[in-house]
């Protein structure tokens, strides 16, 4: 959601804060503000709106200054203004903050600040923070802010400059991400890694409730009991590149034409290609653990959660262990059924998610042996299982709609269904070594698959005006089909929906009329007759019929469809690597045919930290 840019050093600052809220635009935002340190006071710029609309006004009136926080907003608490916009500042304007995240008590707070004379001027929970700063000012910020920690309940990831300390950030989180660049005579803040990588590629991370505190020089870092503790920096394999456009259209397109290259890295990484083998220990289950599993729960939110379900047919299938895939926001409340025996994985492409890491700490809570599968190492669900941790190898991912994090779940997701079917004794070495034989090509077919990108905007170009699309598939293009209806309706905006084929006669034919466009995946050889007389059923009610299907199943479809986009053949519970390319182009292109934001898509943000 929300970003966070800061920066301390001997160079201007507004040109480094803009150019860091520029590479965090992809997180969805409504306003976006800057404050600047200079000659004891402190500098403000704000405005509603795109970006673009606060580089205009600091064109004209430039914000001086070698140290600065700035921010990108989505609106929470208030309507987006300039009024509303971040940073805030305290009455007296000595303490400028930016904020991400939810302060849950922030009312409490507002109306003990007003008894002693406070005056907001704004709608947000955000300011309330900036007042208790100043009503707890000691002198001394760094402990004024861990005093003022102490009051706060709810998530935060806070960035602070004070008139009292010219040459001094400090910053602090709890359950909201928040990450340190550091180099030698600059430091740099940022709530996510590409606003980083133009400048370092040396990062520390934060725990919940420590502080920190940034000088030109260095940084210093203080735990949740005010103890100094040691650097713990990393390093980031990611390059300014790998988060540029590099030529594309939109960020989008770019990442899905590098899905091929992440399907290679992610395989490389838990696959010794000269044995077909995992390789060991990258799966974090021992055999013996494997064989006394009871059950895996899996749990996620949009994009990764789809990528669940399609983790539960291979699960089920290979290593017939009982799978249920929850939607994140609803696990807590469902008062789960979890303990010793039970597996639990929380799937997020930021590892940032709010509700997967709450859901995540609760399966912990009730005894669950706990896993986490990210793109970004580090993060607060890969911190909170440890060695646990999965990663795919995805590289970053700006554009809004997730594609190449999602097929990389994808692709770790059935190297733990081939990892717990070998360790529990349901498949032999040989059947793992040619599922694996078949993972390997998969790169090269999809590359094959992304040639044929004229003909789908040709497609789109013909469709873009439809007011309803539907989705239908059997097993695995059931999965498949939730992934490609979300992107459909979260980029074009074109209401969307995916059902299994089976169910259209329980109530969902009766939206088809002449004209509705009709998406059939149909990648399952064990399913296509059941599917096909599905397709017919809509057909006959005059639906224009698209069909995704594997080379293999193509003559069964030409009396069938309207058109069809035929895929490589792999096996049955690989194909939706394949299938779901053309589905995410066929997204794309709708999209740009309707002239929406294909990057930034409204009211939607990349990472949602707040529940």
């Amino acid at each position: 959601m929300c970003g966070i840019v800061g920066y301390i050093g001997h160079d201007p600052a507004q040109p480094i804060l803009l150019d860091g809220l520029d590479r965090l635009e992809y997180r969805g935002y409504d306003s976006a503000g800057i404050a600047t340190m200079h000659r004891g006071g402190i500098c403000l710029a704000k405005e509603k709106g795109r970006l673009a609309n606060l580089k205009a006004r600091l064109r004209s009136s430039p914000l001086p200054g070698c140290m600065g926080i700035g921010h990108t907003r989505w609106a929470t608490h208030g309507e987006p203004s300039d009024l509303n916009a971040h940073p805030h500042t305290d009455m007296k304007g000595d303490i400028a903050i930016v904020h991400n995240g939810i302060i849950e008590n922030h009312a409490r707070l507002r109306a003990m600040l007003q008894t002693h004379g406070c005056v907001f001027v704004s709608e947000t929970d955000t300011e309330v923070v900036a007042h208790l700063l100043n009503h707890l000012w000691d002198g001394n910020m760094l402990s004024t802010l861990q005093r003022s920690l102490a009051m706060l309940e709810g998530s935060y990831a806070l960035a602070v400059i004070c008139a009292a300390e010219p040459d001094t950030l400090y910053c602090t989180r709890k359950d909201s991400p928040l990450v340190i660049g550091l180099s030698n005579h600059a430091q740099y803040i940022a709530s996510d890694i590409p606003a980083l990588l133009a400048h370092t590629r040396q990062i520390e991370m934060l725990e919940d409730k420590e502080v920190a505190v940034l000088r030109a020089d260095g940084v210093t870092v203080f735990d949740a009991y005010g103890t100094r503790r040691p650097l713990r920096p990393a390093t980031v394999d990611w390059d300014v590149e790998a988060a540029e456009k590099g030529g594309y259209a939109h960020f989008m397109l770019k990442e899905i034409h590098e899905q091929p290259a992440a399907l290679q890295k992610t395989f490389s990484t838990y696959v010794d290609t000269q044995t077909m083998a995992l390789r060991e220990n990258t799966l974090p289950i021992t055999a013996e653990e494997a064989r006394r599993l009871s059950s895996l729960t899996i749990v996620a939110c949009g994009t990764a959660y789809h990528a669940g379900v399609v983790g539960k047919y291979a699960i089920e299938h290979l290593a017939r262990l009982p799978v249920v895939v929850d939607v994140a926001s609803e696990f807590r409340y469902r008062q789960p059924i979890l303990g010793a025996g039970d597996l639990f994985l929380a799937i997020s492409q930021s590892g940032e998610t709010a509700d997967t890491l709450a859901a995540l700490r609760e399966a912990a809570r009730l005894g669950a042996k706990t896993m986490a599968l990210t793109n970004v190492l580090g993060s607060s669900i890969a911190r909170e299982v440890g060695n646990s941790a999965l990663y795919t190898c995805a590289g970053p991912e700006i554009a809004v709609a997730s594609t190449k994090a999602y097929i990389t779940q994808v692709e770790v997701m059935l190297l733990l269904a081939i990892d717990l079917a070998q360790k529990r004794g349901t498949i032999t070495r040989d059947e793992a070594a040619a599922l694996l034989s078949a993972l390997s090509e998969l790169p090269a077919q999809a590359e094959a698959l992304l040639t044929d990108e004229g003909r789908i905007a040709r497609f789109a170009s013909r469709y873009y005006d439809r007011r309803h699309v539907f989705y239908i598939g059997r097993g695995m293009d059931y999965a498949l089909a939730l992934e490609a209806s979300l992107k459909l309706k979260e980029i074009s905006y074109i209401m969307s929906e995916a059902y299994a084929a089976g169910e259209l006669k329980h109530g969902t034919i009766a939206l088809i009329e002449p004209g509705t466009l009709v998406c059939a995946l149909l990648t399952q050889p064990r399913l296509a007759d059941k599917t096909l007389s599905n397709i017919r059923e809509v057909k006959s009610r005059g639906a224009k019929v698209l069909v995704v299907c594997s080379q293999s199943l193509l003559e069964k479809t030409h009396s069938v469809a309207d058109e069809v986009w035929p895929v490589p053949d792999t096996h049955p519970l690989l194909s939706p690597l394949l299938a779901i390319i053309p589905l995410q182009l066929l997204a794309y292109h709708m999209a740009v045919s309707r002239g929406c934001d294909v990057d930034k898509p409204r009211n939607l943000a990349k990472s949602v930290t707040v529940e």
